[in-house]
């Protein structure tokens, strides 16, 4: 029996089915896939709210369709003649409004499923799988309405496959490492249930009342805490400093900013270091698992602590999260106020063309070359993912400093930028700088510029140089 006979076999063993599902969902899903419609209908999702692998294998997907398409339409067709089958068997209610007329093999529909399929498997597998179900299932939608025999569907999906591997050699898919975290190293210290030996400064009118709920809770829960309690006028470092010099563990209420002025003074003064979140975001209290007053207190109680690294910054300031200079701190504004409206991905998106409209620029020199950029982002620790949307730290004692410079002053630079954030690919771009380093300098060509770490301070300075502290810093946290 030749291929062709079982071809004809099979179409008519589907065509003749009386299944109420193919009548059903058979025409609906050949209709979806008219002119690749689902496909883009998917990708245009995967870029508004995927994330980054998800993002890359949509570029990847829609442009090995648009090339599939063309090797389909306007080669292979016109190559191999073969006329469409008799679709007399079909039962009407499943048939194609439209029949096509052009030649039968191979089905464009079917290359154009693979193709797409394939390409965002080889930048996703897990989404890949999901996608190549589909494929499959728009490949039986042309054999059950009548418009392709299956061997039509097969050849079709091995020309969309064989473009999405060639593609792939042409442009190298990215691997993403696996993020892992080390155990934290600990602080040998004793339990404090009573919180003994604890002083707490904290401000009971900051953060519209966050300071008087710290307050509240930690003198109930820590009858034996000192707190001291620093008015509007007071000047909360001062206050720090003298707790420090008398405290077995220093304690702060506060947002990320407070936050790095204590880290500061207790590396100074030798002593553990306790965080209660009371800033907006609290970006530190977060990482190492305070993002509660009650996970603060039981810490406490446990003798729960472990090191964390900090960054000296000019040998007097301290950074506990992020540094930046540039419209950096704008595009996190943006990026985050829009977030929960859009997804991270879109409002990064959003945020990133909004910044580099800006004329927020500063030339810097550093290890001997001179660039321009707008967007300027160094953090304590690495952070995960790359590219210019940092939201995490698996570990806080790795001893680097996580470096990202987006430059933005040569040749069609924003085009170039938004494109390679569109197709995934912004890591990969020739303007985009990540160093992972234990210390790094610069100075800003054009005179000082404004440096803003920790959310909150910002100093003007055209020298700066940041120093990583290995481990200087103990924290009390929630351990395994």
């Amino acid at each position: 029996m030749g291929l062709g006979t079982v071809d004809r076999r099979v179409f008519l063993a589907v065509a003749e089915s009386d299944s109420k599902v193919l009548d059903t969902v058979m025409p609906k899903l050949t209709a979806a896939a008219d002119h690749s419609k689902l496909w883009f209908a998917i990708g245009a999702g995967l870029f508004a709210t995927g994330t980054p692998s998800m993002r890359r294998g949509a570029a990847r997907g829609l442009l090995t369709l648009a090339v599939t398409s063309l090797v389909t339409n306007q080669g292979a067709k016109r190559i191999w003649k073969r006329p469409r089958p008799d679709f007399a068997a079909v039962p009407f209610v499943r048939r194609s409004r439209r029949m096509p007329t052009s030649n039968s093999l191979p089905s464009g529909h079917s290359a154009s499923a693979a193709a797409f399929a394939v390409g965002v498997g080889l930048e996703n597998r897990n989404l890949g799988v999901c996608l190549g179900a589909l494929a499959g299932l728009v490949g039986l939608s042309r054999v059950a309405t009548g418009a392709h025999y299956p061997g039509d569907v097969l050849a079709g999906f091995g020309i969309g496959t064989a473009v999405a591997l060639v593609g792939a050699g042409v442009v190298p898919t990215i691997v993403e490492p696996p993020i892992t975290a080390g155990e934290p190293h600990r602080y040998d210290t004793p339990p404090r249930p009573q919180g003994e030996g604890v002083i707490l400064v904290v401000n009971p009118n900051s953060g519209s009342g966050t300071g008087r709920r710290i307050l509240d809770e930690v003198r109930k829960a820590l009858p034996a805490a000192e707190i001291v309690a620093v008015g509007d006028d007071g000047d909360i470092e001062d206050k720090l400093r003298e707790a420090a010099e008398r405290a077995e563990v220093l304690a702060v209420g506060g947002g990320d900013g407070t936050v790095s002025t204590a880290a500061g003074i207790a590396v100074q003064a030798g002593v553990p270091l306790a965080v209660f979140p009371g800033g907006t975001f609290n970006h530190f209290a977060k990482d190492i698992g305070c993002d509660t007053v009650a996970a603060t207190v039981e810490a406490l109680r446990s003798g729960s602590a472990a090191y964390a690294d900090t960054i000296a910054f000019n040998d007097s300031g301290t950074v506990v999260n992020t540094a930046s200079i540039g419209a950096y701190p704008k595009f996190v504004r943006i990026r985050e106020k829009l977030e929960h409206k859009m997804g991270k991905p879109l409002a990064g998106a959003y945020a990133l063309y909004r910044t580099l409209r800006t004329d927020a620029t500063v030339r810097i020199r550093y290890d001997n070359k001179t660039v321009q950029t707008s967007l300027f982002f160094l953090g304590n620790s690495l952070y995960s993912p790359s590219g210019f949307a940092p939201s995490r730290r698996v570990r806080m004692d790795d001893g680097l400093i996580d470096v990202r410079i987006l430059e933005t002053g040569r040749k069609c630079a924003t085009l170039r930028i938004l494109t390679a954030l569109a197709t995934g690919r912004l890591v990969h771009s020739p303007l985009y700088h990540e160093l992972r380093v234990p210390e790094f300098s610069f100075t800003a060509v054009d005179g000082p510029t404004q440096i803003a770490h920790d959310g909150e301070v910002e100093i003007v300075c055209q020298e700066a140089t940041f120093k990583n502290r290995y481990r200087s810093l103990p924290v009390f946290r929630p351990l395994p």
